[in-house]
């Protein structure tokens, strides 16, 4: 509660996120381990102000967000609802299943799942605002210069930048005030950018209250923060009669060839480990079991194609690749060149970015006697 009055969250997530290009809605995207809406929400359940927080989600995205919030344990969450078609409709959507659900809320924060890095301090400067006037937004001075465009985009003219101001969230309101201003809203057919905007348009004052400018609302990918990453990956595989030996991608002329599932490259199932591993993404096992016959016998180039595409999906580049090849037969430094390649190419990454190099046991353990072959390789990557 905060003095005396019961408030509650409402966490807008059923945007789509398009413009970030990712695979899911960027609320589920993670930033230093956890997603996107999780450390957006976190601030909320800790804090002794607010009583009930309320997710409205896209409603492909209903269950996968309430199965994802529900597996870190917030104690003051109460339900995913399905959004709208526009984030209006999705709020509106979130307040009826509040009301219904807590009529005493008195106070009501709506923030983007989108801004993960909200702090306390903000949230309670807009509470109490809001309990002064009935609505308040969190808002940061502009930095740079502004221009506005006349109508027709001929010309542009230079403005004030001291009389704007860059709006974030949370914005809070008197509950009663902002269903109010909803309903006015849909008989007027009014649809605005934000909550504010609905409020202001039923003749609601809005005060301003200082946000911070690291609460930062994630729109591309450039706006995720700068991580680096690091991965190991070990594999190894029998040497057996009957098999071609592939390494690298690379046919080496020899007796034996390497025993598995696929065509058992042991080289780059140890290079796409360690890529997974970085980018927390699992092992080998996981995406490409060898219990799959869609498997069988596959080139492991085209499955590190795969695990490529998945560091793509998640925003994440390659620094280089570091591997160690473990044999006492058959020697590889000349089809190093050729294997670094295959790499590069399936990575679309530059060759000078992998490195390769084979070593012995001096014929110790099970690669001295040559019975098997083992890799063990690292990787970075970014983003």
């Amino acid at each position: 509660m905060y003095h005396g009055k019961r408030v509650a969250v409402i966490i807008a997530a059923a945007g789509q996120g398009s413009r970030l290009g990712a695979s899911v809605p960027k609320q589920y995207l993670k930033i230093g381990g956890q997603p996107v809406i999780v450390k957006a929400m976190r601030v909320f359940d800790g804090m002794e102000a607010v009583d009930h927080i309320f997710v409205v989600a896209g409603e492909d995205y209903v269950d996968y967000c309430a199965d994802l919030i529900g597996s870190y344990g917030f104690e003051k969450m109460e339900s995913v609802v399905a959004g709208g078609s526009l984030r209006q409709d999705s709020v509106y959507n979130a307040l009826q299943e509040m009301n219904r659900r807590r009529p005493g809320v008195e106070y009501v924060l709506i923030h983007d799942a989108a801004r993960p890095f909200i702090s306390e301090e903000v949230v309670l400067n807009v509470l109490e605002a809001t309990e002064e006037s009935g609505a308040a937004v969190a808002c940061v001075a502009m930095t740079n210069s502004v221009r506005r465009m006349e109508s027709g985009g001929d010309r542009s003219e230079s403005v004030d930048r001291s009389e704007y101001y860059s709006v974030q969230t949370p914005q809070g309101f008197r509950k009663s005030l902002l269903i109010d201003a909803y309903e006015k809203a849909y008989d007027d057919s009014f649809f605005g950018t934000d909550d504010a905007a609905v409020v202001e348009h039923a003749g609601g004052q809005i005060a301003i209250v200082d946000g911070e400018y690291q609460n930062i609302k994630i729109t591309t990918k450039e706006d995720l923060p700068m991580e680096n990453r690091v991965g190991t990956g070990f594999d190894v595989h029998a040497l057996t009669e009957g098999r071609k030996l592939i390494l690298g991608g690379v046919d080496i002329p020899f007796g034996k060839g390497l025993d598995g599932h696929s065509d058992a490259d042991v080289l780059t199932h140890a290079v796409m480990d360690a890529l997974l591993g970085a980018a927390g993404l699992g092992d080998i096992g996981l995406h490409f079991p060898d219990t799959d016959p869609a498997y069988e016998g596959i080139s492991s180039l085209q499955l590190l194609q795969n695990v490529r595409e998945k560091l793509k999906e998640a925003f994440y580049e390659i620094g280089n690749i570091d591997v160690t090849l473990i044999a006492q037969k058959p020697k590889i430094r000349p089809y190093v060149d050729e294997m670094r390649k295959n790499l590069a190419d399936a990575l679309q990454i530059d060759v000078s970015r992998i490195n390769i190099k084979g070593t012995t046991t001096e014929k110790l353990g099970f690669a001295g006697r040559e019975e098997g072959i083992a890799c063990e390789a690292v990787a970075s990557i970014y983003r």
